[in-house]
C-alpha cells in the first residue's frame, strides 16, 4: 500500500487530469458487519457523489469508475440483479445533483446487455448532462479493457474499408476507444488492498501511476481521495524519459 506524510490536497498544476478508481472491496465490508454484500455495495455506491464533487472542486476533469465488468455476470444473479437496481436508483437520485454541479456522464462498455429500462435510463442522462463542463463522470459498466481495444479496431475497420491495418497508428486506434477524445488516465486508485489491473482501461493506464490501498471502497471518503491526490502530487513522471 502506498502511504503518504500529508493529507493536504496539491496544487492543481500537480492534480491529474483523470482519475480512474477501481471500487473494491463491498462484499468484504459487508461481510466483516455480517451482512450481505449488496449492503456493501449500496454503501459503496451511496459515497460516490462526494467523491464526485471534490475531484471537480480540486480540477480534475474526468472521473473513470469502474461500476461492472465483463467478468461480474459470472457472480451470484441476486447480487447482479442488486447492481442494476443500484444503477437504476443512482440514475433517479442524482440527475438534479448533476445538473447543478455541471457534472457530466458518460457510460463505458457494451450496455446492450442491460435491461432495457437501465439502457433507457442511461440514454436520457447521457443526453441531459451532454452540455456540463465542469468534470466528466465516466461509469465503465459492462467494460472489459481488451474488449475496448478489440471493438476500437472494428470501428476503424467499419470507417476505413479495404485499409490494411498496416496503416493503423495508435493514433487512429485512439479515435475508436469508449474514451475518445478524452486524456489518458493519470492517476490509478484501487481500493480494497489487491495490486492488480483487472482488464480496467488496459490501453488509458499505459502511463498512469497506480495507487494502491488497503481501504474497502465503503470507507474511501473524501480524505482518502486526498492523500491519493497528495501521493500523486510527489511522482516524478517521466513517459520513458530519464530524470531531470
Amino acid at each position: 500500500m502506498h502511504s503518504v506524510n500529508s493529507a493536504n490536497i496539491p496544487s492543481p498544476v500537480n492534480t491529474p487530469r483523470h482519475v480512474a478508481i477501481i471500487m473494491d472491496g463491498n462484499g468484504r465490508w459487508a461481510k466483516q458487519r455480517h451482512m450481505p454484500r449488496t449492503v456493501g455495495h449500496a454503501k459503496g455506491a451511496a459515497g460516490v457523489r462526494d467523491l464526485v464533487k471534490a475531484c471537480a472542486d480540486q480540477g480534475v476533469g474526468y472521473l473513470t469508475l469502474f461500476a461492472f465488468s465483463t467478468e461480474n455476470w459470472q457472480r451470484p444473479s441476486d447480487e447482479v440483479s442488486t447492481l442494476m437496481g443500484l444503477f437504476v436508483q443512482y440514475l433517479e437520485k442524482e440527475m438534479k445533483a448533476m445538473q447543478a454541479e455541471g457534472v457530466r456522464l458518460q457510460v463505458l462498455g457494451d450496455i446492450s446487455a442491460f435491461p432495457h429500462e437501465l439502457q433507457q435510463r442511461i440514454e436520457v442522462a447521457q443526453n441531459a448532462t451532454v452540455h456540463n463542463h465542469t468534470i466528466t463522470l465516466n461509469v465503465a459498466a459492462n467494460y472489459g479493457g481488451r474488449w475496448d481495444i478489440v471493438q476500437a479496431v472494428q470501428r476503424w475497420a467499419l470507417a476505413n474499408p479495404g485499409a490494411s491495418a498496416q496503416h493503423l497508428t495508435e493514433q487512429d486506434l485512439a479515435q475508436h476507444l469508449s474514451t475518445a477524445g478524452m486524456p489518458e488516465v493519470d492517476l490509478l486508485i484501487r481500493t480494497g488492498g489487491e495490486s492488480r489491473i483487472s482488464n480496467f482501461l488496459l490501453w488509458q493506464v499505459a502511463y498512469a501511476e497506480l495507487y494502491f490501498t488497503d481501504v474497502l471502497w465503503p470507507d474511501f471518503d473524501t480524505q482518502q481521495l486526498a492523500r491519493a491526490l497528495a501521493w500523486f502530487a510527489n511522482r516524478e513522471r517521466r513517459f520513458g524519459t530519464v530524470p531531470t
